[in-house]
C-alpha cells in the first residue's frame, strides 16, 4: 500500500516524450533518417501525450511507414518511480 501524499507536496511529474520518423520496414523499429525525426514535445502527463501522439498518427495516416510514440521519460528519469 501507498503512502498518501502530504496536502502541501507537489504531485510527481510524469514526463513523456512523443515522437515519430519513417520507418525503413514495417517489422520493426529502425527509422530512415534520424536527423528528420519529428519531436513532437514533451508533456506532463499521459493524457496529453497520447492526444499529441494520436494527432500525429492520424496526421499522417496516408504514409504507412510513419510511426509515432510515446516514451514514458519519468520511467527513465527515475526507474523506482510507482508506476501509475
Amino acid at each position: 500500500m501507498s503512502n498518501p501524499v502530504p496536502p502541501h507536496a507537489k504531485p510527481q511529474q510524469l514526463l513523456h516524450l512523443v515522437f515519430g520518423g519513417e520507418l525503413e520496414d514495417l517489422n520493426g523499429v529502425h527509422f530512415r533518417d534520424v536527423t528528420k525525426l519529428d519531436l513532437v514535445g514533451v508533456f506532463p502527463d499521459n493524457d496529453g501525450a497520447l492526444a499529441a501522439w494520436k494527432a500525429k498518427a492520424q496526421a499522417t495516416v496516408d504514409n504507412a511507414h510513419m510511426r509515432y510514440f510515446v516514451v514514458h521519460l519519468h520511467e527513465l528519469l527515475d526507474p523506482d518511480i510507482e508506476k501509475l
